[in-house]
């Protein structure tokens, strides 16, 4: 046991040296500094912590003490310091369900979540899904699962080992949206992770969906480009609504299939060194007399919104719909052993082509179109009809409650029907 706590303070005190150093810019620690803290058995850092530890399990009027408790906490509160959202700890469960979500499928409703100000929220549901099958929408506050509040929990995130569970079995979710609260329940399945698809429209316009970005990804939007670059369409839809991000390298693979060449997007660490990822070679509509319009909105974060900055910058197509997330920053998950979980660790910003910061401000679409209550409840898609029509060169429909129709609010910036 003890030889464990001696493990799990090094792994402490190896956290607040990472953290720090990136706090004050520096990429990461030196290896020296791992050596060190690795070594040494009379650390003032580790000291400090085994003495802590040691006065609550002689003193505290309570006992026993929960130690798992006791060094998620530690942990938790030492990332919090660096004030990101991003950075934080995941304890042994929580990492194995994410690690089987990387692996290609898992058991569950579908959604991707993130906390902000203690609080658990969903940042898009994966198309297709348990969770859009039953109405969750991009930043809904989960307030409770089952009978249990969010609040009970010492971390917001680990409510999702109670959200997941066996394929089948329902599960309810108490929902805050705007100033309304009620109860959705949402029977789990088992999701696949099939993330990029598309068709050639009798229009003779091609759409592809990307709705995240993993693993399989790349092969998996080639396989949906390929059909539809052989039969030359007179333009390209780029659907990336409700995609939550993923991994950095296939965004520069995605990008890659429509941008040839130049910058995609800049890494900015903490000590201003920076890195352009390049576009890479072979991309299947790349041609820029190919007119590309990219689609987005409130869901579309991270990786998305990488693909879609880039394409904005370059000039190699337009970006259609709302504006985006708002998320310019990158994360490392660094596993901790079966026992300890994961962090993950924001170790740089991101920047698009003309060296632009979207964090907390999200990309500004070229043409704004924002569905209407009466649009969504008729589950009418004026966004991809407005980019249909851009394309074939045809006035954009009217959402349904614009000024022009039926009453409501006009949303949308293209030109319309007379």
């Amino acid at each position: 046991m003890k030889q464990r706590l001696r493990y799990l303070f090094t792994v402490l005190a190896i956290l607040v040296i990472f953290g720090a150093g990136f706090f004050a810019g520096q990429f990461s620690p030196t290896a020296s500094a791992f050596q060190q803290l690795q070594q040494e058995t009379d650390s003032p850092q580790l000291a400090r912590l085994e003495q802590i530890w040691n006065l609550v399990h002689t003193e505290y009027v309570t006992q026993p003490l929960d130690d798992e408790a006791l060094i998620s906490g530690a942990i938790n509160g030492m990332l919090e310091v660096l004030d990101d959202q991003h950075t934080s700890y995941m304890p042994p469960g929580e990492f194995e369900l994410f690690n089987s979500t990387i692996e290609g499928s898992y058991t569950g409703i579908g959604a991707e979540v993130e906390t902000r100000d203690d609080k658990l929220y969903i940042v898009s549901p994966f198309e297709g899904s348990p969770a859009e099958a039953a109405g969750l929408q991009p930043g809904d506050e989960i307030v409770q699962v089952d009978d249990t509040p969010i609040t009970e929990f010492e971390d917001p995130l680990t409510a999702i080992t109670l959200v997941r569970g066996p394929a089948g079995e329902a599960v309810t979710l108490k929902i805050r949206r705007d100033a309304q609260t009620f109860d959705i329940e949402v029977v789990r399945a088992e999701i696949p992770l099939i993330s990029a698809s598309g068709e050639m429209r009798d229009d003779g316009i091609g759409y592809v969906r990307v709705s995240d970005f993993g693993s399989n990804t790349t092969g998996q939007l080639r396989e949906a480009l390929e059909p539809i670059m052989e039969s030359d369409p007179q333009g390209l839809i780029l659907d990336l609504r409700g995609n939550p991000g993923g991994s950095l390298n296939t965004a520069i693979e995605v990008t890659s299939e429509f941008i040839g060449d130049g910058t995609v997007m800049v890494e900015e660490w903490g000590n201003g060194t920076t890195y352009a990822y390049e576009a890479e070679t072979g991309g299947l509509a790349t041609n820029p007399d190919l007119p590309l319009i990219v689609l987005v909105d409130g869901g579309s974060a991270s990786a998305s919104e990488i693909v879609a900055g880039a394409i904005q910058d370059r000039g190699r197509g337009q970006l259609l719909g709302e504006t985006t997330y708002g998320k310019g920053t990158v994360q490392n998950w660094h596993d901790l052993g079966p026992e300890n979980g994961g962090v993950r660790i924001t170790v740089a910003k991101w920047l698009t082509p003309d060296e632009n910061w979207v964090h907390e401000q999200g990309l500004t679409p070229d043409v704004e179109v924002i569905p209407g209550a009466a649009d969504q409840a008729a589950q009418r898609d004026i966004q991809l009809e407005s980019a249909v029509n851009l394309l074939l060169g045809f006035p954009a429909p009217i959402p349904t409650d614009s000024p022009l129709s039926n009453g409501g609010a006009w949303h949308g910036t293209l030109p319309v029907a007379q």
